[in-house]
């Protein structure tokens, strides 16, 4: 598990996730499904891969209790980008009824902060615990605080999720490969929106607050994503 403050600051990280989205530009075949359609599914696998790993047992109340989850299905370190990590993700905000709202997209780009993973792949998923922070998420292109305190999933016994208003210890990492986000790798990742795809996605221009909030958009290719999630 690893704690994260969420400043409202951003920097240049921006163009690091611009280089990294275009690094993985195809020509889709006439009938193939769209790159958010398909990171949607992997999204929906990754999920049920994490919550059925036995080693760890605590994502499932992490969710239970959470307010928001952004999930990357893969996130890589590639030559490409001297020190650079990356990879795209959906954040989704479950409501009062503790159903889970249709997808948005984000990209997490991350400089040369401590990730020594060379060129491998994992799969991230990252439970936001309280309003504050999802308001964090949706309000502006951030930073996951350099000051904060990192502990890897899977959880040990007897450490809860913070539900105070303090954006300090409101972010907590899993990740598939125990160890990979280990001393503060993630500090000063940047999380940033995907306005392209949540438009292709969703039809027209719809904000991450219009999809996952107001709720003003659906696509029902969603739906297995959206169940796979523990109310």
């Amino acid at each position: 598990m690893t704690a994260f403050n969420v400043p409202r600051t951003f920097s240049g990280l921006a163009i690091l996730a611009a280089v990294f989205a275009l690094s993985l530009t195809t020509i889709r075949p006439a009938g193939a499904a769209s790159e958010p359609e398909q990171l949607v599914d992997k999204s929906r696998l990754t999920i049920e891969a994490l919550l059925g790993d036995p080693e760890m047992p605590e994502l499932k109340k992490y969710l239970a209790t959470a307010k928001g989850v952004l999930i990357f299905p893969q996130l890589v370190k590639g030559g490409f980008i001297i020190g650079g990590e990356g990879g795209s993700g959906v954040f989704l905000v479950k409501g009062k009824d503790g159903s889970w709202s249709p997808p948005a997209f984000y990209t997490l780009a991350a400089g040369s902060i401590g990730l020594q993973i060379g060129g491998q792949v994992s799969q991230v998923v990252l439970t936001v615990m309280n309003d504050g922070a999802v308001d964090a998420v949706l309000n502006s292109q951030f930073k996951l605080g350099a000051d904060a305190s990192v502990a890897v999933g899977p959880i040990g016994g007897g450490i809860e999720a913070s539900t105070t208003t303090n954006l300090g210890l409101d972010v907590y990492a899993f990740s598939k490969n125990q160890g990979l986000f280990g001393g503060g790798a993630l500090e000063g990742a940047a999380i940033i929106k995907r306005e392209t795809w949540n438009g292709e996605y969703y039809g027209g221009q719809p904000t991450p607050r219009d999809i996952v909030i107001g709720r003003k958009v659906s696509n029902p290719k969603a739906a297995a994503l959206r169940a796979a999630l523990p109310r």
